[in-house]
């Protein structure tokens, strides 16, 4: 099989943009160098490229931001799953239920997409950007949904699977907790996971068994309207 390395550039310009993360609208040349591992000089090199091709934006002050071209990108990726009129509903319900974070995620290799998301208005929740990628390796509640219903299940999550549900405390982030189940197609084909997460203290045992039946309650609702439009 060929030695697939790329091109170091293009890698270079994808590790430019990934210091990106949702924290902060605008990065300055030295806080990129010191996330990416690059020269300044190499940075403002391939900011050019990025900036003509409209991936990033340069501020009057001297920083970057991301451009519209990823906007752009960003949403022809979740049109291409043609869901986001059945979850969002779902998700309002689900922070209407819960008053926690809701979340809808795909896998993408070796990582999970946040597609989308919503949260409470109360003044502490897990804050999560529409998206973001997260370690499938983090084994949060969402990662462990889409490798329990995956065609290639390892046998670890056979549980998971027998249950119906994941709940993560702490798996990523100590303050987290999540609980997730999956969203099937009529053929019982995944589509995604459904979450919601919260600050680990809010979880307790109570806590969690309401939120996994809200849950329940969402994938049922989405698998039979998601079937009546296929029909």
């Amino acid at each position: 099989m060929a030695d697939e390395k790329g091109v170091e550039a293009v890698d270079r310009a994808f590790t430019l943009l990934d210091c990106f993360d949702g924290q902060e609208d605008t990065l300055s040349l030295a806080e990129l160098a010191r996330r990416s591992g690059f020269y300044k000089s190499t940075i403002l090199r391939i900011a050019v490229s990025l900036e003509r091709s409209g991936y990033m934006l340069r501020q009057a002050n001297g920083g970057y931001r991301l451009g519209p071209t990823l906007w752009r990108l960003g949403s022809l990726y979740r049109q291409s799953f043609e869901l986001g009129e059945h979850i969002r509903p779902e998700l309002r319900a689900l922070v209407d239920a819960t008053q926690e974070t809701a979340s809808f995620f795909v896998r993408e290799g070796a990582n999970r997409v946040c597609l989308y998301r919503r949260e409470p208005s109360r003044s502490i929740v897990h804050q999560l950007v529409e998206g973001a990628q997260l370690p499938m390796a983090s084994m949060g509640a969402s990662a462990q949904v889409l490798l329990a219903w995956s065609e290639d299940m390892p046998v670890e999550f056979a549980e998971v699977r027998e249950a119906g549900y994941a709940v993560s405390m702490g798996a990523r982030d100590a303050e987290v907790a999540a609980v997730s189940v999956p969203f099937l197609g009529d053929d019982d084909g995944l589509r995604g996971a459904l979450a919601v997460s919260g600050l680990i203290y809010r979880f307790d045992d109570a806590n969690i068994d309401a939120i996994r039946d809200a849950l329940f309650e969402s994938a049922e609702r989405l698998s039979n309207s998601y079937v009546d439009t296929e029909s």
